[in-house]
């Protein structure tokens, strides 16, 4: 038998039994399809992840104070360290390896507009906090640093801080009371969707100069302790290498332990959250749930590629009586087993290309129509592609050729005695 003949007959018998056919390809595509579309959404959701992530900012450093717990030169352990604004300035000035840094004075203050009042949180930043912490206006204009030398009272506000304090009306341009000072509104931030943060989302707070801020209304002390000139909140950074986050973290420590008298090594006295850390952290949840995404997947094209096997040895049963006319007629094993492995093929081939487009299919459309914020536009994967491939090619000797030697085996005399 030749090529044409055996496409031929192989044609013939799927048309034969269509809904058999049809429901042996389910399994195929339907296999395909989730390798594709689940390791996608498994990309869609790291890549959806990683952008909130950047949100916040990029190479953050955020540094707190804390309470030393080894002794040093003489001073006891449990000694309370608080940042100032000279810390910050130490940092600008001395480690090479941080790019920006700003200080961060927060308040919560009443703020009166002319249509609604609030008191949401108000930061003194420096103008360097603006860029790598991601705040982006969607009108007006940022601070500058003639705002911070000058302490001018300007004033930016969060998404929904404008939408409270001036509902439905123009802000740029008006005056905000803050804490009984007429502050000039410059700017309203873009809405951000952001998953972490350290202080409260960028939405619901207000941003002002720092110098303005730390004139105007510096916080109170504590009950019991003296008031520190230039106190901080905490001081903001970004690293100027990635690949050098953990040394230039290391030479802040070193640089605010050699003027505050505690060990660098002393993880308590500084409290530091850094977005490099949760990045990676977030990358390794996500690379595992997309590698999870993939065996399940793979997994569901493998249960296919069984139902593929199951039914060709039910098809060489119900055939038995044919394979013995064939070989009675001068058909070879090689034409037997030609003939039988070539419907599996013809199966899972077809099978394998409708999966393929089904599931390109519906990551495209996923990725062209509104969808609910906490399901991200799947990625199409070459590696999932390819693996799908490699898996289809797998299932496609093992799921044909096993029945098809199985038919060709068959003694013709036995064969003609089936009933």
């Amino acid at each position: 038998m030749n090529l044409r003949e055996i496409a031929k007959q192989t044609l013939a018998t799927l048309r034969a039994h269509k809904m058999r056919s049809f429901l042996t390809m389910f399994g195929i595509v339907w296999g395909i399809a989730s390798v594709i579309i689940l390791v996608g959404l498994g990309l869609g959701f790291s890549k959806d992840q990683k952008k909130r992530m950047e949100t916040l900012g990029k190479d953050l450093v955020i540094i707190w104070g804390g309470r030393t717990s080894t002794q040093i030169g003489g001073l006891a352990a449990g000694r309370k360290i608080t940042l100032t604004i000279d810390d910050a300035r130490l940092i600008r000035d001395e480690c090479y390896l941080v790019r920006t840094v700003s200080p961060e004075l927060q308040r919560n203050v009443p703020e009166v507009s002319p249509y609604n009042s609030a008191a949401r949180q108000i930061s003194g930043v420096w103008p360097s906090f603006q860029d790598f912490r991601s705040l982006i206006v969607s009108e007006g204009r940022l601070m500058t640093e003639d705002d911070e030398r000058d302490s001018n009272r300007v004033v930016i506000l969060g998404w929904n801080a404008a939408r409270q304090l001036y509902p439905g009306q123009p802000a740029i341009g008006s005056t905000l009371i803050i804490a009984k000072y007429p502050y000039t509104v410059i700017a309203v931030l873009a809405e951000k969707k952001q998953n972490s943060n350290y202080a409260g989302p960028d939405n619901d707070r207000l941003y002002v100069p720092y110098s303005a801020m730390a004139r105007d209304f510096p916080p109170p002390p504590a009950k019991g302790e003296p008031m520190i000139k230039g106190y901080l909140s905490d001081i903001v950074l970004e690293v100027g290498d990635p690949e050098e986050h953990e040394k230039a973290v290391m030479q802040v420590r070193r640089t605010l332990g050699r003027m505050k008298h505690f060990e660098a090594t002393d993880k308590d006295a500084l409290f530091i959250w850094d977005t490099m850390q949760g990045s990676k952290i977030l990358a390794r949840i996500f690379g595992v749930i997309t590698i999870f995404f993939g065996c399940v997947a793979v997994v569901t094209l493998a249960l296919g590629g069984i139902g593929v096997m199951n039914i060709m040895l039910v098809a060489v049963t119900e055939r038995t009586r044919e394979i013995g006319i064939l070989r009675a007629i001068g058909a070879t094993k090689g034409d037997i087993l030609n003939q039988f492995f070539a419907e599996s093929v013809v199966i899972t081939a077809l099978s394998g290309l409708l999966g393929y487009c089904f599931g390109v299919g519906v990551c495209l459309l996923m990725a062209n129509v509104p969808l609910p914020e906490i399901v991200p536009a799947p990625i199409v994967s070459p590696a999932a592609v390819i693996t799908s491939l490699i898996t289809l090619s797998l299932i496609t000797v093992g799921a044909g050729m096993y029945p098809a030697r199985r038919a060709a085996e068959m003694e013709p005399v036995e064969c003609l005695r089936y009933e």
